[in-house]
């Protein structure tokens, strides 16, 4: 685009910041998209062993070395979209050397990419297959010596907890955050995805720092999570992906003062895409945000989720210089063209981390 006088116009932008993210892992799941694709459902594919379980005998199969290269793919794929900051969670390990492995592999990645990583600890994301009649002794397991062991070694900032029938209830979610507390962690829900399971009370209940997902949160649970200053993160992505129509009430949220949050919610399952720029075309579209609205909470909202508001999510004196340059003149067009990538050139700490038009190597 260009200008009257004909020099090319660009948009200057904070920074994304994707507060949730499962970005180390091995293998993907193209043959369960194919089979959403079919009419099968979440839970259908998860029954028949596939789902998380399927991704924690990969990961749980691949060495940390592996993880890290794969995980330097796709710390590219989020860079050239314009993210610059990543909450990234484990989860797909599931015994104690698995997930330590997984958060080694974040911290490696924070260490040896131009991408920051704010790392969470998701050590209750499923109940692994061999735990399956013993709920309790995992429970147990992650409270008594995972959570120590992440602790010792500061690997993580945070605690998550998957609190949904079938997964965690709301009593052992309740044990392992308490417990994650007790070490330190901050505390963030994936909360009321596939039902109304009690997870944004019980995020307000404890103060956690966030309640993510939220599809199918009440008015009750909206009302709970303002009176607790608990920020919502809605990933429309995995609505999207897993063939739903139940989009999280952003409107309600907002308008009961709520400060939303954005995120992709990057995993090779339910929501394998590292576009913020789609995400903002999601919620404009499925949940009637504002294109503003969208892209503060890409950025400034994300950015206070992760305790990181005075650093990053926007462009201010002092903060650290992570921005983009977009090739377009409207900040609306970043979710008005879907499927592009606007980024011309990213910045992080004000080093270039990304330019489109570098040669490849």
């Amino acid at each position: 685009m260009q200008s009257a006088g004909g020099a090319k116009l660009n948009l200057v932008m904070p920074g994304f910041v994707d507060a949730h993210t499962h970005p180390v892992f091995a293998g993907i799941r193209a043959n369960e998209f194919e089979q959403r694709a079919s009419g099968a459902t979440y839970r259908e594919i998860a029954a028949r062993g596939g789902g998380i379980r399927s991704t924690v005998w990969a990961t749980r199969n691949a060495s940390l070395s592996d993880l890290v290269k794969t995980g330097a793919r796709y710390a590219g794929w989020f860079l050239r979209t314009g993210t610059t900051t990543v909450e990234a969670k484990s989860g797909y390990g599931l015994t104690i050397e698995d997930e330590l492995k997984l958060l080694r592999a974040i911290k490696q990645l924070n260490e040896e990419t131009p991408l920051n990583y704010v790392p969470t600890f998701l050590g209750a994301h499923d109940i692994p297959a061999e735990y399956k009649s013993r709920r309790q002794t995992y429970v147990n397991l992650v409270i008594n010596e995972m959570l120590p062991r992440v602790a010792e070694e500061k690997l993580a900032e945070y605690c998550d907890v998957f609190c949904e029938a079938g997964v965690f209830t709301a009593d052992e979610s309740w044990q392992i955050l308490s417990a994650a507390r007790c070490h330190g962690l901050g505390l963030r829900v994936h909360a009321d995805q596939l039902s109304l399971s009690g997870g944004a009370k019980l995020a307000a209940e404890l103060n956690a720092a966030t309640a993510d997902h939220l599809e199918h949160t009440d008015a009750d649970g909206i009302a709970a999570l303002k009176a607790a200053k608990v920020q919502p993160v809605l990933l429309p992505g995995s609505v999207y992906a897993l063939g739903s129509s139940a989009y999280p009430a952003a409107r309600a949220m907002i308008d009961a003062g709520l400060a939303v949050v954005l995120a992709t919610d990057f995993n090779p399952g339910s929501s394998p895409t590292p576009s913020m720029p789609m995400i903002l075309s999601l919620a404009c579209t499925q949940m009637k945000m504002m294109p503003a609205e969208a892209i503060t909470a890409a950025t400034i909202n994300a950015a206070y989720s992760l305790d990181r508001g005075d650093e990053i999510g926007s462009l201010e004196k002092g903060k650290r210089a992570d921005f983009v340059i977009h090739e377009c003149e409207d900040y609306r067009e970043l979710a008005y063209f879907f499927g592009v990538e606007h980024a011309s050139e990213v910045y992080v700490d004000g080093r270039l981390a990304f330019s489109r038009s570098a040669p490849r190597r």
